[in-house]
């Protein structure tokens, strides 16, 4: 009879159980973060109150009913989606730059809107349009095309000071 070799019994790993609850956080490691919470929480603030200004004056652009109220206005006739008229409207924004915004009104009239469309069809203006009005609302002049800031300057100070 031939033996048969046994192979040694091999140790049993032990399973271990813990029993602890999850660690709560330290105290010390809450507020360590705090200060990138407090950071956190004031960014979003100032992100917040910069778009709702932004909404707000993008708003207060488009509000052709203020033509007439006392002020020589300007109003660019614009669509969002033309290259020209954005580039205008680029220009535009530097040139007022050296008007005091106390004497002159900027409008758009956005040719997306219905309120738009009809307005720059009632003065005959297509894109990439400047119209110019004195304070009573009466059209005084017109810029078509692109501009330079220097040229638009020019013009928005005189008209500004009544002299289109």
């Amino acid at each position: 009879m031939k033996k048969v070799k046994r192979k040694p019994p091999t140790a049993k790993k032990r399973k271990t159980q813990t029993t602890d609850a999850p660690a709560k956080p330290a105290r010390r490691s809450f507020l360590s973060s705090y200060g990138a919470i407090a950071a956190g929480v004031v960014v979003l603030g100032a992100v917040g109150l910069w778009g709702g200004s932004t909404v707000r004056a993008a708003m207060a652009e488009r509000d052709l009913t203020r033509l007439g109220q006392g002020l020589p206005a300007i109003v660019q006739v614009h669509d969002v989606q033309c290259p020209t008229c954005v580039a205008l409207q680029r220009e535009v924004r530097a040139a007022l730059e050296t008007v005091d915004s106390d004497t002159l009104d900027y409008l758009v009239a956005d040719l997306k809107s219905d309120e738009g469309l009809a307005f720059a069809g009632r003065f005959g203006a297509g894109h990439s349009t400047l119209l110019f009005f004195d304070a009573g609302g009466a059209l005084t002049g017109r810029l078509v095309g692109p501009n330079g800031r220097d040229r638009l300057a020019v013009a928005f100070q005189r008209h500004a000071a009544g002299g289109n």
